[in-house]
């Protein structure tokens, strides 16, 4: 097929058309009419967005905020902008007012869809720093809109109500901006999060999106009715375009407001697929570890063996290894006493689950690969609609990103730094052409990020080239690496590592107070405050032999000598970190300037 029939909105109304009364779009613990949306309504829906974005003035290429949860509205108003040749410009819920305001203004959009009441109350103050923002469209129907914005503040749920045959000339209008749709238009902008500076908006077009589906076609197996729960932002690449893909190629997608609840959303969903961060997986890794940890002798030796088993029975099903009828057997048993339970809990149906967003604990992976639960570690970035490489059910190397897409090309330039080319690259930067000047060399897209190629062309990242530390003795350290290895710790929720122009490596931790408030308890240690809990002397040598046990891989001068336990955690609200969970490493060193002063005075 050529590109051009890979357009999203065709496709969608590919969909529509076969499907029908299938569930499109699913709103987990939601109220009707947004638990279960058909195919046939999602495309209704979409369409009568489009023609009132049009009745309110919106043109070709205007730009349109989405500043909510994840939810069936948040779609539909997606392929309802789109469908009306507007840009879609999603801003993270938690953003500050400061950030929402920059990207409003950079973006001169008219309008903004929110959710709830407290989203609402920004849109009212964004309307006062941003002169060109006209209209406010709220999700939720409980909201009291103002009473002296009636004609600039809608329910959605209220213009959908509206009677369609008022509509004709929108509804000319909407057919003529769908037959002129082609690949240059552009589709989105998506403002990264950025350790430094100001966000700048990444922009994607209807061809970067036409190839990352016609790529990701070649590469995995989704089929028409699959499940995928929605439960990583809508406001960030890899969720969004992932559902792009989901909902382009027949599959049902589930959304997940409450992150809170994604334990009980797996269980009740079942889902065939979802999108998930090497945090995620190193929560799930920890828990298990924690509890086998406490089981009896028999039990911690029958969950040694039946990882062993899995383990060679990965590398058989890989090809790097042979297997027999008896190691068929082995994994039969350990599958049923030990495997099975594993898979109940994460719905028992997954087929592989799309991993990116960091680098995942080599650990952390083949522990998901030995009980037949396919992680899919991927590289990508905002600037290339995510994906640029993926591991694949038939190849999955452990510690790697897999290979690139069939249509993207990547080498090594300076420093290894990864460069990459192809369709699914980003325009550019808005309204920035020195910035897209600076981010390309010779057509090639700079990542800032290095890496290494085996033979087989499977990239593995070594360090984020701007993040590399230099300790006064000369070694370089890859903070992240450190992290990833200290983070699969069921006592550990956050950790930043320092090490730039110092002689050894230290960290800024902050626990699972959860985990930690219960190993106190058990252990008798009395506290009157959470800073002295962390400052008991057991803590901190519950702490010390942690850290050595995670530590024995890397090399000396990599490891942790000193460390601080924080009683607050790194919050986007503090500044400490972006809406992707990156840490704000300047911002973090600065308000914990004390802490790390006294781990090198001492």
């Amino acid at each position: 097929m050529s590109l051009e029939q890979y357009h999203v909105i065709r496709l969608l109304q590919q969909q529509s058309q076969s499907l029908k009364d299938a569930i499109a779009l699913q709103g987990f613990e939601m109220a009707a009419p947004w638990s279960l949306v058909s195919w046939q309504a999602f495309d209704h829906i979409s369409s009568k967005i489009a023609q009132v974005l049009i009745q309110l003035g919106v043109q070709v290429q205007d730009r349109c905020i989405i500043l909510a949860q994840n939810c069936p509205q948040w779609t539909c108003a997606d392929i309802g902008t789109l469908k009306s040749r507007a840009v879609v410009v999603p801003i993270y819920p938690t953003s500050t007012l400061e950030q929402a305001s920059f990207i409003v203004n950079d973006a001169a959009a008219k309008v903004i869809f929110v959710d709830d009441a407290k989203q609402y109350a920004m849109a009212c103050e964004l309307q006062k720093l941003c002169p060109s923002l006209e209209h406010v469209i709220v999700f939720d129907v409980s909201v009291a809109l103002a009473a002296n914005k009636v004609e600039q503040h809608w329910h959605l749920d209220t213009l959908l109500a509206a009677n369609d045959e008022q509509k004709a000339e929108q509804k000319t209008e909407l057919n003529q901006r769908l037959q002129a749709a082609n690949l240059d238009d552009l589709l989105t902008l998506i403002y990264t999060s950025g350790t430094t500076g100001d966000p700048k908006g990444v922009m994607l077009d209807y061809r970067n999106m036409a190839s990352t589906i016609r790529q990701h076609d070649q590469k995995l197996a989704f089929q028409s009715g699959d499940v995928s729960l929605a439960f990583l932002p809508l406001s960030h690449v890899f969720e969004r375009s992932w559902s792009f893909y989901v909902l382009c190629r027949g599959g049902h997608n589930v959304y997940l407001q409450n992150t809170q609840r994604v334990k009980e959303a797996i269980s009740a969903v079942r889902p065939h697929t979802l999108c998930v961060v090497p945090r995620f997986l190193e929560k799930v890794y920890s828990a298990v570890q924690d509890k086998v940890t406490k089981s009896p002798a028999s039990r911690k030796k029958l969950f040694a063996w039946a990882m062993r088993v899995g383990q060679r029975q990965f590398e058989v099903a890989q090809g790097r290894a042979k297997g027999g009828l008896w190691l068929s057997l082995q994994g039969r048993v350990a599958h049923k006493l030990v495997f099975s339970k594993l898979h109940t809990v994460l719905g028992g149906r997954l087929k592989f689950m799309p991993c990116g967003g960091a680098a995942l604990d080599i650990n952390v992976g083949n522990f998901f690969h030995a009980i037949n639960i396919p992680v899919l570690c991927g590289y990508g970035m905002t600037e290339t609609n995510a994906t640029v490489t993926c591991n694949t059910l038939d190849n999955r190397v452990p510690g790697s990103n897999g290979q690139p897409l069939l249509e993207t090309e990547i080498k090594l330039g300076k420093d290894d730094e990864i460069l990459v080319r192809g369709a699914a690259v980003m325009r550019g930067y808005y309204n920035r052409p020195e910035d897209t000047a600076a981010a390309f060399e010779d057509g090639w897209l700079k990542t800032g990020d290095a890496g290494r190629l085996d033979a087989n062309g499977n990239l593995f990242i070594t360090d984020r080239i701007k993040e590399l530390m230099k300790t006064s003795n000369g070694k370089y350290i890859a903070p992240q690496r450190i992290e990833g290895a200290v983070g699969c710790c069921p006592f550990i929720e956050q950790v930043a590592i320092i090490a730039d122009a110092r002689n050894y490596v230290t960290a800024l931790i902050v626990p699972a107070f959860e985990s930690l408030e219960a190993w106190a308890k058990d252990k008798g240690l009395k506290y009157e405050s959470t800073l002295e809990l962390l400052r008991h002397s057991h803590v901190v040598a519950h702490f010390e032999q942690r850290l050595k046990q995670l530590q024995h891989e890397l090399a000396g001068f990599e490891q942790i000598k000193k460390f601080t336990l924080l009683p607050d955690a790194f919050s986007m609200e503090a500044g400490l970190i972006t809406p992707t969970l990156k840490l704000r490493r300047k911002m973090i060193y600065h308000k914990y300037a004390h802490e790390i002063n006294a781990m090198y005075n001492n």
